[in-house]
C-alpha cells in the first residue's frame, strides 16, 4: 500500500538518497527505478527454531536479500564499541556501512532528553527531584520498553525480587489499557513498604534523562538495541533480561564482550508471557550490579564506554567521520 505513494514522492522530489527501514524490502527496487541510492538500517535476524518458515521468517529472507542489494547500511552504533564486527562487515563481507551512533547523544539539553519519545507519565521535575534526593549510583532503573508485556505473576516476582535486593529503584511499568485498573501484580502493601526506597512510574518515562542522572547505578533492560546503546552511552552497568528477537545477541555483547552486565537468566523467547524468572534470580542479579567489588568493576568499565560514546559524536569522532563520509559518497553518486 505504501509502494505507489512512495514512487510518486520520489518522482516529485528526487532526493539524494532514500533511507528505508529494513521491513520495506521493496524500497530498494523503487529507489533504483529513479536512480536513487537506498540506505537501510542494520538488522539482526533471529535464528530459525524449526524447519518450517513462518510468514515473519519469509519476510526476513526478503529483508536480507534487499539489504544485500541496496546501496549500503547505516547503523545506530559506535565503531569503537564493536570494531571487530564492523571491520569484518566492511572488509570481509565487502559491505558499505556507516556507524552514525549513538544518535541519542544528539539530545544534549534537559528539555530535549525529557521530550524524546512519547509524553512521559511523570513530570520531569518530579522525577528529577526524586532522583536528586538519592546518593550517586544508589538507584536501580527498571524498564522493558513499550512492547514487552509481562503477566501479573512475573511482575509480582519482579516486585518481590526488588524488595529482597534491598536496593532503591525506579520502576517503569507499562500495561494494556484494559489492565491498568488491575493492581493484582503488586504484592499487598508493597508501595507502602517501599515508599522511601522506590518509585513506580505507570506509563512512559523520560529514559535518557533518568539514565544520565548520577543517582542511577544500574539498569534492568530487555536489551532492545536503543535501550542497550542508551545504557552504554550513560555509563550504567546492566541487568540483562532479553525477551525476543535480537535481544539475546545484544545480551551477549553486554555480558560477555563488554562485560558491563549480568544476565538475569532468561532463555525463553516470548513477547507476552511469564518468563519464569524467580524473585531469587532477580534479587541476586540486582545485587551483583549494584553492590560489591564486581559491581564497581563493571561501573568503571561502563564509564569508559560512556567517554568513548561522547568522543564519537564530537568533531573528529567516528560518528562525525562516518556521517561526513556518507555525505561525500552521496554527493559523488549524484554527480
Amino acid at each position: 500500500m505504501l509502494l505507489y505513494p512512495l514512487e510518486r514522492i520520489l518522482d516529485e522530489v528526487r532526493p539524494d538518497c532514500l533511507v528505508a527501514d529494513s521491513f520495506f524490502p521493496w524500497a530498494t527496487e523503487v529507489a533504483a527505478k529513479f536512480n536513487i541510492p537506498r540506505l537501510t538500517k542494520m538488522q539482526l535476524s533471529e535464528d530459525e527454531r524449526n524447519g518450517s518458515k513462518s510468514d515473519f521468517q519469509r519476510m526476513q529472507i526478503k529483508t536480507k536479500e534487499s539489504e544485500l542489494s541496496c546501496y549500503g547500511v547505516i547503523a545506530n552504533s559506535i565503531y569503537e564499541l564493536e570494531t571487530e564486527y564492523a571491520d569484518y562487515y566492511r572488509n570481509v563481507l565487502k559491505r558499505r556501512v556507516w556507524h552514525i551512533g549513538p544518535v541519542s547523544l544528539c539530545n544534549r539539553e534537559v528539555e530535549d532528553k525529557a521530550h524524546r519519545g512519547k509524553e512521559a507519565a511523570i513530570d520531569k521535575h518530579e522525577c528529577l527531584k526524586w532522583l536528586d534526593s538519592r546518593e550517586p549510583n544508589s538507584v536501580l532503573y527498571i524498564c522493558f520498553g513499550s512492547v514487552v508485556k509481562f503477566d501479573d505473576s512475573q511482575l509480582y516476582e519482579i516486585a518481590m525480587g526488588l524488595e529482597s535486593s534491598g536496593q532503591q529503584f525506579l520502576w517503569v511499568v507499562r500495561r494494556g489499557k484494559s489492565e491498568e485498573e488491575n493492581e493484582k501484580w503488586l504484592p499487598e502493601g508493597f508501595e507502602e513498604r517501599m515508599k522511601d526506597k522506590g518509585l513506580i512510574i505507570r506509563g512512559w518515562a523520560p529514559q535518557e534523562l533518568i539514565l544520565d542522572h548520577e543517582a542511577v547505578g544500574g539498569f534492568v533492560t530487555h536489551c532492545e538495541w536503543n535501550s542497550t546503546l542508551e545504557g552504554v552511552s550513560a555509563g550504567v552497568p546492566m541487568v540483562t533480561w532479553p525477551v525476543f528477537a535480537e535481544q539475546f545477541y545484544n545480551e551477549k555483547l553486554v555480558t560477555e564482550i563488554l562485560r558491563i552486565g549480568v544476565s538475569v537468566g532468561n532463555k525463553k523467547w516470548s513477547m507476552k508471557v511469564n518468563n519464569g524468572v524467580t524473585r531469587e534470580e532477580i534479587g541476586k542479579a540486582v545485587r551483583q550490579v549494584m553492590v560489591g567489588e564486581e559491581a564497581e568493576e563493571m561501573r568503571n568499565k561502563a564509564r569508559g564506554f560512556k567517554e568513548m560514546a561522547k568522543k564519537a559524536v564530537e568533531e573528529g569522532g567516528s560518528l562525525y567521520t562516518d556521517l561526513n563520509g556518507l555525505i561525500r559518497e552521496l554527493s559523488s553518486y549524484r554527480a
